[in-house]
């Protein structure tokens, strides 16, 4: 028959994911999607807490996750001032925290305004596409970037460079690349922030192996998130392409620091992201 689908898109389940459960005051249940990872990723996780903390606001004021069972997102009221709103989320598995969250949320006043220049990069309709990386370079590639291209995701990206998934090449440590929900995200803050924080963790952590000729694909690394900050600088709807644009300043002992600012076509900066993250070289069995 005709007109039928197979289920719901990326982005449905994304939203889905993100609609956490109350089950107590200031605590909430969040599910993982059902897509065959072992771990939950990270993303996900900074979503699902920002959402359980913006939950807590009235009016207009390193365990990995385990995807086979609920986490339990509980929220502190840390502090509610006159301008300023404090919260504290901790993601909660098998009885154990496996990640914790601190948020501050203020209410909209106007201020000084200055912010850094976009990159000038190509625009995303001049790149290839997703089926055309598909199409035309995925059928000798290894078995782990092709699964990555491969699976519907909630967010579309279109590297400016695709050299690095290609090559062992010694790279710059940085990055552009256009990101874009595959479908309608709500007319609503609270999840449009958690949308572009489950955003900010993709692709991220990948820019401090450049320099080394290698990628999280890499199966003799051990790469992970280990702490994750974000800063929201004005409102975006989500409904037209990003540029984030990354850079590594330090990797050592085991560990890379990223930062990320992210920009609207017209190159308004819309957030600005820090990331440090495990990649450490696995113990020869």
């Amino acid at each position: 028959m005709t007109g039928e689908t197979s289920g719901p898109s990326a982005m449905e389940t994304l939203l889905s994911t993100l609609d956490l459960e109350p089950i107590e005051v200031d605590i909430f249940r969040g599910r993982s999607p059902k897509v065959g990872w072992q771990r939950v990723f990270g993303g996900q996780v900074i979503g699902q807490a920002l959402m359980a903390a913006q939950r807590t606001i009235e009016g207009e004021r390193l365990r990995p996750g385990d995807p086979s069972v609920p986490i339990i997102y509980q929220a502190e009221r840390i502090r509610d001032g006159s301008s300023f709103n404090t919260r504290r989320v901790v993601a909660i598995q098998h009885g154990k925290a496996i990640f914790a969250l601190s948020a501050s949320f203020q209410v909209e006043e106007p201020g000084f305004e200055h912010q850094i220049a976009m990159p000038e990069v190509e625009m995303p309709e001049a790149l290839l596409g997703e089926q055309q990386i598909k199409e035309q370079y995925l059928a000798h590639t290894p078995e782990a970037i092709r699964k990555y291209w491969q699976r519907e995701r909630p967010i579309e990206i279109r590297p400016v460079s695709l050299t690095h998934y290609f090559s062992d090449r010694k790279l710059d440590p940085k990055q552009d690349v256009w990101v874009r929900a595959t479908g309608p995200v709500p007319d609503d803050r609270l999840y449009q922030a958690a949308v572009l924080a489950y955003l900010s963790d993709m692709t991220l952590l990948d820019t401090s192996l450049y320099a080394h000729g290698t990628s999280i694909f890499d199966q003799s690394l051990q790469v992970a998130s280990l702490d994750h900050s974000m800063w929201f600088h004005k409102p975006c709807k989500l409904d037209d392409w990003l540029l984030y644009t990354q850079d590594s300043p330090s990797a050592s002992g085991a560990r890379g620091l990223t930062r990320g600012s992210l920009f609207t076509r017209s190159g308004s900066l819309i957030a600005s992201v820090a990331q440090e993250g495990l990649i450490r070289k696995k113990a020869n069995e």
